[in-house]
């Protein structure tokens, strides 16, 4: 009799797990915060990192996302039962100032999305759970001018009126 009782343990097992696997996320409501890397004279990349929360109307916790951000998709990192982050990066000279929009998918969003990339269509028919936006303004770069450069100037510049001066004296 008792291995009975482990079949129906497992069977009630495999039906709560296949059962938490196909809840999806009725009427999204997200509320998102964004951090982009500021400076960039060191780097080669730009760091994008969202944090969001995601509230469900039918009260679903735990869902697994997906991010597509300019046609690359990554999977979102839960960090709480509703709390989420997403990074990636881009690299300094291809980074673009402005709005990045982050789709968020479920699983069967995601699914849908690979099989229509697969299938060669458009991906942007598949409607994603909700959408965030980044906002990135953009990394101070350096000064215009290198102080190297300013250096070599002031130089040349000193030289050429000790030099005129020097000149003038001895004519």
């Amino acid at each position: 009799m008792a291995p009975v009782n482990y079949l129906l343990l497992l069977a009630l097992g495999v039906a709560q797990f296949s059962s938490a696997l196909s809840e999806s996320c009725t009427k999204p409501e997200v509320s998102a915060s964004a951090y982009t890397t500021p400076d960039a004279t060191v780097l080669v990349n730009v760091a994008f990192v969202a944090e969001f929360t995601l509230k469900c109307s039918n009260g679903a916790k735990g869902i697994p996302l997906y991010a597509e951000i300019n046609g690359r998709t990554v999977p979102a990192a839960r960090i709480g039962d509703d709390k989420y982050q997403v990074s990636w990066t881009e690299d300094v000279k291809k980074a673009r100032t402005g709005d990045y929009s982050v789709n968020l998918y479920d699983d069967e969003g995601y699914a849908a999305l690979r099989k229509a990339a697969r299938s060669g269509e458009d991906p942007s028919t598949v409607k994603p759970l909700v959408t965030i936006v980044v906002n990135y303004p953009g990394a101070y770069t350096g000064p215009w001018v290198n102080s190297e450069f300013m250096a070599a100037v002031l130089a040349v510049a000193v030289w050429y009126v000790a030099f005129s001066a020097k000149s003038k004296l001895l004519s």
